[in-house]
């Protein structure tokens, strides 16, 4: 999995517009996350492997299945993401 450089050089943290990193997830958060949006990928099982920390206040957005999931509700904390 990988996030188009041009597309990263675009998106900001939605709560106060930093720049983003690519940060590899640890395995529990990968499961959990492939748990949580099984749902919605009916036909296949979702891919997580990344996602993008914010950084300035830390948040991660996690990539499912390579889309970068941008909701603030949805974003990982700084402390669930240190492996």
């Amino acid at each position: 999995m990988a996030v188009d450089s041009q597309l990263l050089d675009i998106l900001v943290c939605p709560v106060d517009h930093s720049k983003l990193e690519v940060v590899e997830l640890p395995g529990e958060v990968r499961a959990r996350l492939v748990t949580t949006y099984r749902e919605q990928f009916k036909d296949e099982d979702p891919v997580v492997e990344i996602g993008l920390a914010c950084t300035a206040c830390g948040r991660v957005y996690p990539v499912v299945s390579d889309i970068p999931v941008m909701l603030s509700d949805e974003a990982l904390g700084p402390d669930e993401v240190k492996p």
